[in-house]
């Protein structure tokens, strides 16, 4: 990246340790946040462990509300590297269903697909664009604390050399991934009953698939070790650069155990047809894992100085494993709260106008990850998704579509849609979660 607010950290200067507020991690949810808060005129630094390119475990693909997303942030979708799709087309039992994204008012009416080679990478370029500072190679080790135990920066090590840096801000923003290493240190810990699923993906050489317009997903996979239903789904990305990503997620039950991803993979590959080409000699990749926090499993998102975006707060979707969209969305909301809370004197007023972001959080999602976090549970990790793939479903347009928009969340409101109205209805049903006093302050539950 070519930018004089890009560098090492192993090379700033001591100006560069301070700022208003410091983002850790440059993936999606941090990209997104400092994008957002540079637009603000907040002065954001962004350190990243890693240098760009690089690769992530990841699906690769993105629903209309993901799109939605990158046009916000001013990102050029119709520049070489971006495959647009058409839908998703859902296989079960020998039957397939295509499901095309829908036409609404507020989301586009294509997905994309793009490697998390690059994604990155470009999200963060936009950020530096407008006016965020990146600093690459720079590992977040702890957090800074004041006698009162609110964080007021992070310890690193940056370079080659790993040399010792403390970056100061009266708030951070962590977007550190699954690890969610700021977060644990700051005695923010997970709740074990949301699921954590694992995905695992490999990169093939495919003409025959890599221009498909619609994501694929199987969900009548079985596993290795047993043969009973996988508790997840395995999908097909097209790529349209000759290749495809080909992946399945497993959420493991606590009466089956853990699902091995790997065989189960070789097992159905075995399934699909030779020209697919979808064999060991046309890939182009290790086969990767990754665990996906999924259901808001930590809480609050907001403690002490310290905010939580993305996968280190637990924001993939029990429905789905979709993480990217929420990530970005949550990012902005994250950016827009403590951009105005800036603007308040240092005190109880900043810190009212900084609990509004889990509450925002919970507003948005809470009652549909709650509904999700069950469905996972009774459903998913028991029975996989086949249950709700049943021939009744596929051959009724309206239930497909009904349950591919509760699936991808991918709904307007309010909506004159009656699809959208019924997901809209099913979700309200969900009760709300119960509220509790701290020094005052309405805030969500841990």
């Amino acid at each position: 990246m070519r930018s004089q607010s890009v560098e090492s950290g192993a090379d700033a200067g001591p100006g560069d340790h301070q700022a208003q507020v410091i983002v850790v991690g440059a993936g999606p949810a941090g990209s997104a946040t400092a994008l957002h808060l540079a637009r603000a005129g907040v002065d954001v630094l962004l350190l990243e462990k890693g240098t760009f390119p690089r690769d992530k475990v990841c699906g690769d693909g993105l629903t209309p509300r993901g799109v939605q997303q990158l046009i916000r942030m001013g990102i050029d979708i119709e520049a070489p590297g971006w495959k647009r799709t058409r839908g998703m087309r859902w296989v079960c039992g020998g039957r397939q269903v295509h499901i095309d994204w829908p036409r609404s008012g507020s989301h586009p009416d294509f997905g994309l697909t793009r490697t998390r080679h690059d994604f990155d990478d470009i999200l963060a370029r936009q950020a530096v664009a407008a006016g965020a500072r990146l600093h690459l190679g720079t590992k977040a080790t702890g957090p800074l604390t004041d006698h009162r135990g609110r964080i007021v920066g992070v310890s690193t090590v940056a370079g080659d050399g790993k040399r010792p840096t403390d970056y100061r801000a009266p708030l951070v923003i962590a977007a550190d991934g699954a690890s969610a290493r700021t977060a644990l240190a700051m005695g923010l810990e997970r709740d074990p009953g949301t699921p954590i699923a694992t995905a695992a993906r490999r990169y093939y050489r495919s003409e025959a698939r890599t221009h498909d317009p619609y994501l694929e997903l199987w969900a009548d996979l079985l596993c290795s070790r047993t043969g009973r239903d996988l508790p997840g789904y395995g999908w097909i990305f097209p790529l349209g650069d000759g290749r495809v990503n080909v992946g399945l997620g497993a959420l493991p039950h606590r009466r089956h155990g853990a699902v091995d991803l790997r065989a189960t993979m070789d097992m159905w590959l075995a399934r699909l047809p030779a020209h697919w080409e979808l064999r060991e000699e046309n890939a182009e990749s290790p086969l990767r894992s990754a665990a996906l926090p999924m259901g808001f499993n930590r809480r609050p998102q907001y403690r002490r100085g310290l905010l939580l975006v993305g996968d280190s707060g637990g924001m993939v979707s029990p429905w789905s494993g979709e993480g990217i969209v929420q990530a970005m969305e949550a990012g902005e909301v994250a950016a827009e709260t403590v951009a105005l809370a800036l603007h308040r004197a240092e005190g109880p007023a900043r810190e009212q106008a900084l609990h509004h972001y889990p509450r925002e959080v919970n507003r948005r999602w809470g009652r549909y990850y709650r509904l999700g976090n069950t469905v996972a549970d009774l459903v998913f990790a028991r029975y996989g998704y086949r249950p709700l793939l049943t021939r009744r479903v596929m051959a009724s347009p309206a239930l497909v579509q009904t349950l591919a928009r509760l699936l991808t969340h991918g709904t307007d409101a309010p909506s004159d849609d009656l699809i959208d109205t019924v997901v809209h209805g099913l979700v309200r049903l969900v009760p709300p979660p119960g509220r509790r006093r701290v020094r005052g302050l309405d805030v969500p539950p841990r």
